[in-house]
């Protein structure tokens, strides 16, 4: 049996553990400048606010009362990934095996424990961590990840199940799967659920009907993968997932940036963020792309810096990644006002797997023991307690707009709630 734990609206409970005026009211998360709807509660879902949907035109359908009834924050990733953190932290106390999907996702190993027990012990989950962190959970308990998911939707759907939905015996399965839409399974999607609907494919059952082959041939491996879950097969191993073959970053900018120390300072952050990710997954970088260019809706014709970089050596160290990136970057350097720039770690390989180089006259090992040691560092006092000279440059150009940027409460000492009493 799998738990598949999914904190609910994730981004606004972050911001209402801190907020606990907000509760039951209309609260919305933005993107980067502010841009569209990236996690909304189920008030502002009332109001017809639309995931992804660009702020100015809801705020522009809403009139006047927006200000008064919706509540709006800027993205605050530093709050909401340490309170991941927190909630994957106790989720690890009740299970073999943790697998972490996504910031606000988890599997959980079940088959420690007798079928009947999991419920109410679940239920208990959901309220520890609701206590401890304040965030709201839902937990689906299944024979397979893909009905987990499944379970997890209804018991977010549902309160009567006390956050905690099972799906232990063929008639619960048979019954969840009719009245879950196809579109909603995870591995199906839109596209796929395209193909299906001329075939008389509408929800979950349906699907779970047809003949293998069908599966098969109309989505190809991940689709009969998916054929089989929902018939209670146990086959996709998310811990087994091949790693990341490429990693980016970028941000397009509030304003365009003609200053090359501004431009550079950006960079630099993207490429740190980038070489922590691929340290994190035991991997070396051979070659990436810095790139950045002028807005598409600008007059005249649109600048454009793109370099591919291909190294000496491959190397997930930050300041060596940084220092080739800028070389490149200030070859093709002219002062244009760039909207948008980012990186991208290409032709990467296992650390494990690394071929030496016959010539490499680096300092290897004093450059890893530095570089664990910086990360060490950054992991007990926070992501950017170190940096490097680029990142720390002193301007007064915003590069991106935050308006409704929240405190950093449980990340930035100067931000700790302070009590009155």
């Amino acid at each position: 049996m799998y738990a598949l734990c999914d904190c609910n609206n994730f981004f606004v409970s972050c911001e209402r553990v801190f907020r606990p005026d907000l509760e039951g009211k209309p609260v919305v998360v933005l993107s980067g400048n502010d841009g569209c709807v990236v996690s909304r509660c189920n008030e502002a879902k009332k109001l017809g606010i639309k995931m992804g949907e660009p702020w100015f035109e809801a705020k522009r359908r809403l009139g006047e009362r927006q200000e008064t009834i919706v509540t709006a924050f800027s993205s605050n990733f530093s709050l909401y990934g340490d309170l991941s953190s927190r909630v994957m932290s106790i989720l690890a106390k009740h299970t073999p095996r943790l697998d972490q999907y996504s910031i606000d996702e988890a599997f959980l190993h079940c088959d420690h424990m007798p079928v009947h027990e999991l419920k109410p012990y679940y239920e208990q989950v959901v309220l520890q961590i609701r206590k401890w962190v304040g965030i709201p959970v839902s937990i689906g308990l299944a024979p397979t990840r893909t009905l987990a998911k499944i379970a997890s939707k209804y018991a977010k759907q549902y309160p009567a199940y006390n956050g905690v939905c099972i799906i232990d015996t063929d008639e619960k399965r048979q019954k969840a799967l009719q009245g879950f839409d196809i579109e909603d399974v995870w591995g199906i999607g839109r596209q796929a659920r395209k193909k299906l609907l001329p075939a008389g494919v509408v929800t979950a059952w349906d699907f779970s009907q047809r003949l293998p082959e069908f599966a098969r041939n109309l989505l190809h491996k991940p689709g009969l993968q998916t054929w089989q879950e929902l018939n209670g097969y146990d086959c996709i191993d998310i811990s087994d997932r091949a790693e990341r073959q490429s990693i980016s970053q970028s941000r397009t900018f509030e304003h365009g940036i003609s200053d090359r120390h501004t431009l550079e300072k950006a960079l630099v952050d993207f490429m740190s963020y980038c070489a922590e990710k691929l340290r994190r997954q035991h991997s070396l970088c051979r070659q990436f792309i810095v790139y950045a260019h002028t807005s598409r809706f600008a007059e005249g014709e649109m600048q454009v810096i793109h370099q591919v970089v291909t190294l000496p050596f491959p190397t997930a160290i930050t300041t060596e990644l940084i220092g080739y990136m800028l070389t490149a970057l200030r070859k093709q350097w002219k002062p244009y006002p760039y909207k948008k720039a980012g990186v991208v770690l290409m032709n990467l390989t296992s650390a494990d797997n690394a071929q030496q180089m016959l010539f490499d006259e680096r300092p290897k090992e004093r450059d890893e023991r530095l570089q664990k040691a910086i990360d060490r560092i950054n992991s007990q006092y926070g992501k950017t307690a170190l940096k490097v000279a680029t990142q720390v440059l002193n301007t007064n150009e915003p590069l991106t707009k935050r308006e409704k940027l929240s405190p950093c409460y449980t990340t930035n000492l100067r931000d700790i709630l302070v009590l009155k009493c």
